[in-house]
This record gives structure tokens, sequence and C-alpha cells, in this order.
């Protein structure tokens, strides 16, 4: 082997290492399994191919063409080719019912690649449509496999004016299938573990009670960057008394452990507000001295409050917090406040410290809102920012409804929000 050669070697493996670590970052870069092929596809075209296709299979079995790449874009139908393909038949005949059923990779020929007319099922019809239309003379499909499951396949094609593939690209094709398989596996896990997060933390939740004329609504938005469980919470009951209660709290931390505690707290306190039925700060005072006891090094903020209607029929909230964030006060024509009193320390910090309560009148149709700080806070602004943000957003939303003022609020709010959001809203009755 003289020099020229040897540097043709050695090209030919810095190019192929090249592409290898070209698609573990395409596929690493994001938890979008269709958005990380589509990066993939255009890669390999034109490096590898004259044009690359990808299709993965559904929680149903069904395969879906996610990407199709072509050197020149000119080539692909308006709307590109992708979509959802025919079912694979129980007996794979064609190479792409065959790979999904487990083989390969596959290398075909021309020999291999008969009209679509040929076909011996709608899957098999559909692939021959694409080497057709795609003009192919050499091809390798080559399934996804993680975990010893398919998830998919990747097709890599070229044309007769270019060198055809040889039984030397099969295994840099099940290098990068291998690549993408690993990738789309671990997305699929990211949403299935979100998925189970998020139904963990629904199922802490309460139902709110819906007597009388008092209306209230709750909204919970799982962090849009995480895939745990986290300590946000809210909760509604009505009081021996008459009185109704709304609560809203953050344990600290976003993990398991949070969601126990914040489920914990939440109980603890339905017992001592049931039990006790004395004003708020000295509920939070009693909640306070519990959860030290049982969860010395943990901490939480809480907002607690009473709702009851006097006897002229004018509604007021009593309230106090430890540490929380201040409720809001929308009136019917849209003015804001904050309602700033009865602050106090976290749970957690000094039981022994004393809790005072505030009271305030609320206006008839007005709405009395609570939340968690997932709402206003954005990484590197100031919270100022977003509490003016709120506001705004709740003044614009004043009569609405309280359903759609609840999630009008969230889509206004919750742009890639960074932690969970929880919110409570009442609205008070007309007089």
């Amino acid at each position: 082997m003289d020099d020229f050669e040897v540097d043709q070697v050695v090209q030919r493996a810095l190019d192929r290492l090249t592409l290898l670590a070209e698609t573990t970052t395409a596929m690493t870069s994001t938890l979008d399994p269709y958005a990380a092929v589509r990066r993939v596809c255009r890669i390999l075209v034109p490096q590898l191919a004259d044009w690359c296709a990808v299709d993965l299979l559904e929680d149903d079995g069904r395969p879906r063409r996610v990407s199709v790449v072509h050197r020149d874009p000119g080539t692909l139908p308006v709307g590109g080719l992708t979509g959802l393909l025919p079912d694979i038949p129980e007996e794979p005949v064609g190479p792409l019912s065959r790979v999904l059923g487990g083989a390969g990779p596959l290398l075909l020929t021309a020999a291999d690649i008969p009209g679509p007319h040929e076909a011996a099922d709608p899957l098999h019809a559909r692939q021959l449509e694409l080497f057709e239309q795609l003009g192919t003379h050499t091809a390798v499909v080559a399934p996804v496999r993680a975990r010893r499951q398919v998830l998919g396949a990747l097709t890599i094609g070229r044309s007769a004016d270019r060198a055809p593939l040889t039984p030397d690209d099969l295994a840099m094709v099940e290098d990068l299938t291998h690549r993408v398989a690993l990738g789309v596996d671990n997305a699929r896990l990211h949403r299935e573990t979100q998925h189970i997060a998020e139904r963990l933390q629904r199922s802490l939740l309460p139902t709110l009670p819906q007597t009388g004329p008092l209306r209230l609504a709750a909204r919970y938005a799982p962090a849009a960057t995480t895939a745990e469980v986290g300590g946000d919470w809210y909760d509604s009951f009505r009081l021996p008394s008459g009185s109704t209660t709304m609560i809203m709290g953050d344990v600290t931390g976003h993990d398991l452990r949070a969601a126990i505690t914040m489920s914990q707290l939440r109980n603890m306190l339905r017992g001592i507000g049931c039990d006790r039925q004395e004003p708020p700060g000295h509920i939070l005072r009693r909640l306070d001295l519990a959860h030290q006891s049982l969860y010395p090094h943990a901490t939480a903020t809480c907002l607690y409050a009473l709702l009851d209607q006097g006897h002229g029929g004018a509604w007021a909230v009593t309230y106090s917090s430890a540490g929380h964030p201040p409720a809001l006060l929308i009136t019917h024509e849209g003015d804001t406040r904050y309602l700033e009193g009865g602050r106090g320390l976290l749970l957690g910090v000094d039981p022994h410290s004393p809790r005072g309560h505030a009271t305030e009148t609320l206006p008839a149709r007005s709405t009395l809102l609570m939340y968690t700080d997932g709402l206003i806070e954005r990484r590197g602004e100031d919270l100022t920012h977003g509490m003016t943000r709120l506001r705004q957003h709740a003044a614009a939303l004043a009569r609405e409804q309280l359903d759609t003022f609840c999630d009008e609020l969230l889509t206004g709010m919750t742009t890639d929000h960074a932690d969970d959001i929880a919110l409570l809203a009442a609205r008070i009755p007309a007089s």
C-alpha cells in the first residue's frame, strides 16, 4: 500500500469518526426525538447518501415516517413525504417491514428495488414509491434498536450517478443507527418519566368544594424542563364553622421527598384546621410546631386563608402567610393589589415565632388569586417584574369566567417555566 492509499484510508476513518460525533451531538441536543432525527438526516445528506429517511414506531406499533431529507430539496413534494405509514404485515416481505421486525441492516441494489406495482403489501408499496420518487440505485435499511427493542428504521439511498453503497457501509450505518436509537430511547424514557411524575403530582391534589355562591378553580402545571415531582400544592375545604379555606404552599426541593412532605403537610393542616378552627396565624403556628418535630431539616411556605360571608352579605378574607408570595385581589373593574398583611417566617425556621393575620373585605364579583412562585419567577429577572406582569394579565382577565381566567392566566404567564406552578382562585358572588 503506497502513501496515497494510506492517506485515503486515514481520511475515510476520520470522516467516519466525524460523522459519528456529529450524529451523537444531534441526538443529545434535544429531547424531541423527531427534531433530533431530522438533524441527523441533514448531517447524513449529502456526506453519506443522496437522501435519508427515518421511520419510528408509534406507541401502538404503527410506523410513522418522521423525516425525509434529499440533497436537492426541490425533489421532495410540498409537505414532504412524512406521516403515518401502513401497518406492518404479519408476514414481512419488504425490506422495511423485515427491518422493523428485527432484521438488518439490509443492503439493497437495483435488482432488489422493483417498481411499486410489484409490492407485496401496502407498506412495501410505500417504500418502493419512495425509492422511485428519489431515484434510488442502492440503499441501506437499518433498524433503530435499543435495549433489544426495535424503535424504528433508518434508510439511506444513493442515485446511479454516485458510487453505490457496498457491504463495507453496513458497519458504518449500524454505528449510526445505534447512536440514533440511544437518543430516541432516552427521549422516550424522559417522556414516560415526566408523565408518571405528573400523574403522581396530580393525584396528590384535592377536589375543590363547590357549594354555595362562592366559586373556586385551581390549576397545576408541571415544570417544562424536568421530569421530577415537586412540592407545590393547594387545598380548599369547608370548616365545620362554615368558613371556606384557601391554602397554597410550596415545600423546598423538587424531588419525591418534597412531594411526600407536601402531601403530609397538607393532611396535617387539614386536621389542625378542622379541629381547632382558630384564626389563620394560630393554625400556621401549630402546623409549624408539628412540621419542626416531623421534618426538622425541611422548610416550606404556606398561605392560609378563611373566606366568610358576613350578616350583611359582604365577604371577607382572613389570612396569614408563612413566607409565601402574597395573594392578589382583582376587582371586577380590573383594579389589582397584593394582600401584604399577616406575613411571617417560612415553616421550619422558628416554630416559636408569633404569627399574625390580617383581614380584608372582598368586593362583589372580585377574584382572589393564590399562586406559587413558579408563576412569577423567571431566571435572571427581578421578582418585581413577574409580580407586575401578573397584575397586568390578571387585570385584563378580571371579567372572564373563572375557569377562563385561570386558563388564560397560565397561558400568558408560563412560557418555558422552569418550576412547577399551582394557582387557586375564588370568585366572590355579586351582592
